[in-house]
């Protein structure tokens, strides 16, 4: 920032006082960011004869004043725009009468996925006028239909203002001889060629739903957003989860330095059973990790082997009978200081309690809790 008011620490708190700022709508911030003011030159009245001026803040929120529709079903739909309302938008989840099918089939997925989320509840086979009033109040629009489908709701691409950016998330895209094909994220990963490597063994997560669809959302969106700044125009977007699928693993096409690099075939990038009947993953690609890791097992002339492709399988099973020698947290204690890109295969719990965040301060809205507030404010009651 390069106001030349703007200083450094508060070396006196008794001076502090907060100053609330404009946002960009010409409303008060909540949390705006910091200032200090100390009697510098230009800076007018805020110095207020020499007195510090801090303005409190917290974290950023860049979407801040956007409204968000959220039209979708089960996963990919809700993880995306709990990351739009983790930027700071407002989302509005327009679910059926019956409630999003989240919400019966993986309750706790429900509550992390749309915790501080809207809902309004509406047939919109009957009743689209809702639909499409909400619509026209969006700045983001998301929807998970099959192609064609939220048209024939009412809320389509079309019904939405000129401005909203409008993104669909799809199986397959809006065309093309698999657009109304049906699938879930097991389906696109495999069209995808994703599991041509770990086949039939299963994802750990889904990451056609979660990378591809979710977060490729998100991606566009924030772009459409960006460029609606210079324009004043909103966008129309379609997103394929089985062609992003495919384009996160579409890097290999012309091959791998090994045979399956990164997918089971080399040694030193694998995991490995511990004593204690838990696992470590080990990444030791660059020879000086190899080296150093070769050295703590005192197996050194294993270091030969490191990226010899048909001396993997017997390094492998060295390696294997080496880590069985010790329990998970002895090798931890073993490596902590040490080079040799090692670390556990973690349990959910053990990881949220290192790496997580705040657990949702409140359970997700029920269904239709605020159905009759948005009816009021856009004049359907």
């Amino acid at each position: 920032m390069r106001d030349a008011c703007l200083l450094g620490d508060v070396a006196d708190a008794g001076g502090v006082v907060a100053v609330a700022r404009e946002d960009a709508d010409g409303g008060v911030e909540d949390e705006a960011a910091l200032l200090l003011l100390r009697g510098r030159p230009g800076c007018g009245d805020l110095a207020q004869g020499g007195r510090t001026v801090v303005v409190a803040s917290a974290g950023v929120q860049p979407l801040a004043g956007q409204l968000v529709v959220d039209l979708t079903r089960y996963l990919p739909g809700a993880f995306a725009s709990r990351e739009l309302l983790r930027l700071g938008a407002r989302v509005v989840r327009l679910e059926p009468p019956e409630g999003d099918p989240m919400r019966h089939v993986a309750p706790a997925w429900e509550v992390a996925l749309n915790a501080g989320k809207e809902s309004v509840a509406c047939d919109l086979k009957g009743d689209a006028e809702l639909g499409r009033a909400l619509l026209a109040r969006a700045d983001v629009v998301l929807e998970g239909f099959r192609p064609g489908v939220a048209a024939r709701l009412g809320v389509g691409p079309d019904d939405a203002p000129a401005r909203a950016v409008y993104c669909s998330i799809t199986g397959f895209g809006a065309d093309g001889r698999h657009a109304t094909r049906a699938g879930h994220d097991l389906n696109y990963a495999g069209w995808a060629g994703m599991l041509a490597d770990t086949a039939p063994g299963l994802p750990p997560l889904q990451p056609a739903d979660l990378a591809a669809g979710a977060l490729g959302a998100v991606v566009e969106v924030l772009a459409a957003l960006l460029e609606r700044e210079r324009t004043g125009r909103g966008a129309r977007l379609t997103v394929s989860m089985t062609h992003g699928s495919h384009r996160l693993v579409a890097h290999r096409l012309g091959g791998d330095p090994l045979p399956r690099f990164l997918t089971g075939g080399l040694a030193a990038y694998a995991i490995y059973e511990t004593a204690d009947g838990r696992h470590l993953t080990l990444g030791a690609l660059e020879p000086k990790f190899f080296v150093r890791l070769c050295e703590l097992l005192g197996r050194p002339e294993l270091v030969e082997h490191h990226l010899v492709a048909d001396a993997q399988p017997a390094l492998a099973l060295e390696l294997a009978a080496a880590f069985r020698a010790r329990a998970l947290a002895e090798w931890l204690e073993l490596f902590e200081r040490e080079d040799v890109c090692v670390g556990p295969v973690a349990t959910l719990a053990e990881a949220a309690e290192e790496f997580g965040g705040p657990p949702p301060h409140a359970p997700s809205a029920g269904i239709g809790e605020h159905t009759d507030a948005w009816r009021g404010e856009l004049g359907l009651a």
